[in-house]
């Protein structure tokens, strides 16, 4: 048994938690609402962000971050990727030193285009960035924190690290596999929310399953090209935080980034309907920075180029769609053969 720390008491954090608990370790979840705090220690339920689903009991709480990482084997960070810095820099000084560190967050940071893992690792100097893991896959926070089946993957250039969270995460429910390519499966795992935007606008405006499934592979291979060219390998796309997730967080009905392509389709401002959200959508802040990479390595992103230009520049879905479809046509893998 290990004593595992969870940073973000979120939908994903909990439903992380959740999972460590029923793998029978100690854990300590940090939260920052304090109405939070009362619901999982009083009621064992995070009602903001999961109603309904009830929690293993064993489930600590605590507003104390010190008090969390106090003697953990196991850190994972879980906050939005806006202010994962700002977390993994406040608590640098209380992370044991002997302890593997797990980041869940999807996403780019927006100032400096960063994967998530570069933030810990510039936050917290004190910790190796080759022993730095991630974990990312097809897993809705709600079933996952429900006890439904979800199979996730863990990367790190370090293997014993990917294997220590991979064994102590694992079970018949929660199916933990490991890879050696951090980049591709941050990647992946960044850039699906992204495509899943397009794809919700794709759906909204009734344009049918071909072009859906059209969308979701072209999604895939500019998903791999900007992997590639930031150093990932091609074949970590064909993996679950590749095509797996792109798969689920595109066609999902729990999915935030669908959901926010499916208002955009309706002519809704997407700042206006995001304020009005409790949870956040990484897709949004995302396409900005995945755009701002990829005309830095100069790949070729069509999709998450419109995206961009939809969510940031007001042009129209119905002129997006028009600047895709008539692209001239090329070899399907163009950027990656």
């Amino acid at each position: 048994m290990s004593k595992i720390a969870v940073l973000g008491a979120g939908a994903w954090g909990t439903a992380l938690a959740a999972q460590a608990a029923r793998c029978n370790h100690e854990v300590h979840l940090w939260v920052r609402e304090p109405e939070v705090l009362y619901d999982i220690e009083q009621h064992h339920e995070n009602s903001l962000f999961l109603q309904g689903i009830t929690l293993p009991k064993t489930i600590r709480a605590s507003i104390d971050p010190g008090e969390v990482l106090h003697g953990a084997n196991i850190v994972i960070f879980v906050p939005p990727s806006a202010y994962l810095r700002q977390v993994a820099a406040s608590v640098a000084r209380d992370v044991p030193s002997a302890a593997s560190i797990v980041i869940a967050t999807k996403g780019i940071e927006n100032d400096t285009f960063m994967l998530m893992r570069d933030v810990v690792a510039e936050a917290m100097p004190g910790h190796r960035r080759a022993d730095l893991a991630v974990l990312s896959g097809p897993s809705f926070a709600r079933e996952v924190a429900a006890g439904l089946p979800a199979d996730v993957v863990v990367a790190s250039q370090t293997d014993v690290v990917a294997a220590k969270i991979a064994n102590a995460l694992h079970s018949p429910i929660f199916r933990v596999y490991t890879n050696r390519d951090p980049v591709g499966v941050e990647v992946g795992g960044a850039l699906k929310n992204v495509l899943a935007i397009a794809t919700g606008a794709c759906d909204g405006l009734g344009l049918g399953t071909n072009a859906r499934a059209a969308l979701i592979t072209r999604g895939l291979s500019e998903m791999a090209r900007l992997g590639v060219a930031l150093g990932g390998d091609p074949l970590t796309f064909m993996g679950l935080s590749g095509v797996g997730d792109l798969i689920l967080t595109a066609t999902g009905p729990l999915s935030r980034n669908r959901a926010l392509g499916l208002k955009l389709a309706e002519g809704v401002d997407p700042a206006g309907f995001l304020g009005s959200q409790r949870t956040v959508a990484e897709g949004y802040g995302t396409t900005k920075a995945a755009w701002a990479l990829a005309q830095k390595f100069s790949v070729d992103v069509p999709i998450t180029e419109q995206v961009y230009h939809v969510l940031y520049e007001r042009r129209s879905i119905l002129d997006a769609m028009r600047l895709l479809t008539t692209r001239a046509p090329k070899h399907e893998l163009l950027g990656l053969s």
